[in-house]
């Protein structure tokens, strides 16, 4: 099969190369892709071009498309390519909005009984600044409707800090609420789905702080784990019943089935397990951490989520552990420089993988083009053994300015 994914970054490369190694492709195209990717199949063309993709996907016979990050799922990419007659594999754009309106999410999630936290929701600027004055418990939560690129999202500690997040990002007329804040520990349960069954993947933790220590900015994030420990076999099987499946029997009640990679953002304290976020695609860097320890062909995972077939089938993963290192550039997630070389690629360790995700390549060498550069992953019989491997990976590798952190796995190794 030749299969095009979407994208740019270490999520769409990886994605990339689990269906070459795993015998699901014969060719695989990524669009617009980076660095890391063969220039025979990397397709330099914007993701919002969806008839120019349409045109490259019938010019080269392609027999899916799967689609990574949320913009282009958000606009409609599915919609406009199925009614094309190109299989495409992610959800509508009626589905994501479980990702594009946390409203939206919050609803769902209020009708079909899935636990998550208490919120209320505000339209007027000057509502949620009383409410503020009001409130007597901190922290609280302040989300911004849609998507934001990471950046809709307040954690004051105090009515100082609320009152500050509400003056610089909220406009009158914005939709906004106020969620409870929740404690616990945080995992990442992805679920494979057709519309009507729903498989979930082995739970992963991301690391989203810039440092050690989980100190620091929010970032896209910056390494990743799997499995993680929190989500035990028991818990797993919880997240399945309670979030997942009432999730996606909910949405097929709405009129839109949900296909393609259902991601729910859980914390757990002790036996309370609730939903923070959905995302509706694979999570980045979690998919560079499941991937590799998927036994499954994935292709016959996605035809089975467009075809309606998953009822009946079982995922395997190999029981062992992987860990991703992001290497970032300086400055990250502010402002950075782009066009540094980077050299000792060439000299990964076995059992090291290497996903780019803000490179460039010119003649024979890469250049930094991002702020996330490199996912560095590595596999191992037990964390402790993947985390080693992939910082002695780490370390072979160097550009001006790098840095990553160096406790990625630190709740499950401590």
């Amino acid at each position: 099969m030749r299969y095009c994914v979407i994208g740019s970054g270490g999520r769409e490369h990886a994605i990339a190369w689990r269906l070459m190694t795993d015998g699901s492709a014969d060719e695989v195209y990524v669009l617009p892709g980076n660095g890391g990717i063969d220039e025979r199949f990397r397709v330099r063309m914007s993701i919002d071009d969806f008839e120019g993709i349409a045109r490259f996907c019938s010019e080269k016979k392609i027999d899916m498309v799967v689609v990574g990050p949320e913009v282009p799922l958000s606009a409609g990419i599915t919609d406009y390519l199925v009614d094309r007659g190109i299989r495409t594999f992610g959800p509508s754009r009626q589905a994501a909005l479980l990702e594009g309106s946390k409203l939206f999410a919050k609803r769902i999630m209020r009708a079909y009984g899935v636990p998550t936290g208490d919120y209320r929701e505000f339209v007027s600027r000057q509502e949620l600044l009383r409410f503020i004055d009001s409130a007597s418990t901190f922290p609280m939560v302040i989300k911004l409707d849609g998507l934001a690129a990471g950046k809709g999202v307040g954690i004051p500690e105090n009515r100082g800090e609320a009152r500050a997040f509400v003056e610089t990002m909220v406009r009158d007329g914005m939709k906004v609420f106020v969620e409870e804040f929740l404690e616990g520990e945080e995992a990442s349960v992805l679920g494979i789905c057709d519309g009507r069954t729903v498989l979930p993947l082995v739970a992963a933790q991301d690391h989203k702080r810039a440092f050690d220590g989980d100190r620091g900015p929010n970032t896209g994030g910056m390494g990743a784990y799997a499995p993680a420990p929190v989500m035990t076999v028991e818990r797993l099987e919880r997240v399945r019943r309670e979030v997942l499946v009432p999730t996606v029997e909910g949405m097929s009640k709405e009129g839109t089935p949900f296909k393609g990679i259902l991601y729910a953002g859980v914390i757990v304290n002790g036996d309370d397990i609730r939903v923070l976020e959905f995302n509706a695609r694979f999570g980045d860097p979690e998919t560079q951490v499941i991937l590799p320890l998927l036994e499954n062909r994935l292709g016959e995972l996605f035809n089975a989520s467009v075809d309606g077939t998953l009822t009946g089938r079982d995922i395997r993963f190999s029981g062992r552990s992987a860990i991703t290192v992001v290497m970032a550039s300086g400055g990250y997630p502010g402002e950075y420089k782009k066009g540094k070389p980077i050299s000792g690629l060439e000299t990964m360790p076995d059992g090291a993988i290497v996903f780019h995700a803000g490179t460039e390549r010119r003649d024979d060498t890469c250049y930094t083009a991002g702020g996330r550069v490199l996912n560095v992953t590595a596999m191992g019989n037990s964390l402790a053994g993947a985390r080693d491997l992939a910082y002695e990976a780490v370390e072979r590798i160097s550009f001006e300015g790098a840095f990553f952190r160096r406790d990625i796995g630190h709740r499950a190794l401590t």
